[in-house]
């Protein structure tokens, strides 16, 4: 198994727990947490998780010159990041959030192409647009789209973080060339619990525990295990072997993910849409990839 092949599987693995995330997110708030309540207790947990690991593999010094990049990254990849999803997700709807989600790898393919000048291909244009209108054909047959009035600050804030998530995956890439990826993140981690600790501090303290359901609580478990430990760790393992641009149009199968999940579960049917949207999605990841291996072959030579 190819280090590549691991990469895509690992990118492939957070864009599950993501697709499940988004309606367990949704309900846990605002009735029993409060978004930056909930954040705070994501990004201590997997805090605890990644520095506990780190001490167990073995741990790498950080050149000084890196700490500015690793400061950005935990503002842009945790705190602004997961901030602003959940609070956004606490005003709007998981389907207008999953819209709105695939703006990211346009802007990262922007970003990358301005910090890291990396070359914008027809075929990374190409692939964006397949897999964005794979995504857009199925998300626009999953049910009633809502972008009305009340819902336009949480709309605003979910673009917002598209637009810090992609930031991240630009910044944080010559990171990881250079280190591990669980040195990378617990660093990311740490500046970005700093951020958000006093913001969310207050929320998290008026937490009524006797209350919480037991399903509530186990969201909750999924969202610091899963959603934040699992799916960053293997985000960044796939981010070192993968192009920023590639890791960000694997966003596009989240609404697949959640589809698929829903038919094996008996509770949505397999439809000519999905099967349509699934092939366009993939086609779109495999074309933002190419040049990637391409240049990869090439440089071995």
């Amino acid at each position: 198994m190819t280090k590549r092949f691991q990469a895509h599987s690992a990118i492939l693995g957070a864009n599950l727990i993501y697709g499940i995330n988004y309606t367990i997110a949704k309900g846990i708030m605002p009735d029993y947490v409060g978004a930056f309540g909930l954040t705070l207790m994501r990004v201590t947990g997997a805090l605890l998780l990644f520095w506990a690991i780190s001490f167990f593999i073995g741990t790498e010094k950080i050149d000084r010159k890196d700490f500015p990049r690793l400061i950005l990254s935990g503002l842009f990849g945790v705190a602004i990041n997961q901030m602003l999803f959940l609070k956004g997700l606490s005003f709007t709807t998981p389907i207008n959030s999953s819209i709105i989600m695939t703006i990211n790898p346009v802007l990262v393919l922007v970003i990358a192409s301005i910090v890291l000048k990396e070359r914008i291909t027809w075929l990374k244009v190409i692939g964006i647009w397949a897999g964005g209108t794979g995504a857009g054909f199925l998300i626009l047959n999953s049910g009633e789209i809502s972008f009305q009035s009340e819902t336009f600050l949480g709309n605003l804030m979910m673009f917002l973080n598209a637009t810090s998530y992609a930031v991240y995956l630009v910044i944080v890439k010559p990171l990881m060339i250079k280190y591990k990826p669980i040195t990378v993140v617990k660093w990311v981690f740490l500046f970005g619990w700093i951020v958000v600790t006093p913001i969310g501090f207050n929320e998290f303290t008026q937490i009524n525990w006797s209350e919480m359901p037991t399903g509530i609580i186990l969201s909750v478990v999924y969202v610091i295990i899963a959603t934040t430990f699992f799916a960053y760790l293997l985000n960044i393992s796939g981010l070192k072997y993968l192009k920023s641009s590639t890791v960000s149009v694997y966003i596009y199968s989240q609404p697949v993910i959640a589809s698929i999940v829903a038919v094996i579960l008996a509770k949505d049917e397999l439809t000519w849409v999905k099967v349509v949207s699934t092939i366009l999605v993939f086609i779109g990841v495999y074309l933002v990839s190419l040049p990637v291996e391409r240049y990869a072959k090439n440089k071995g030579k």
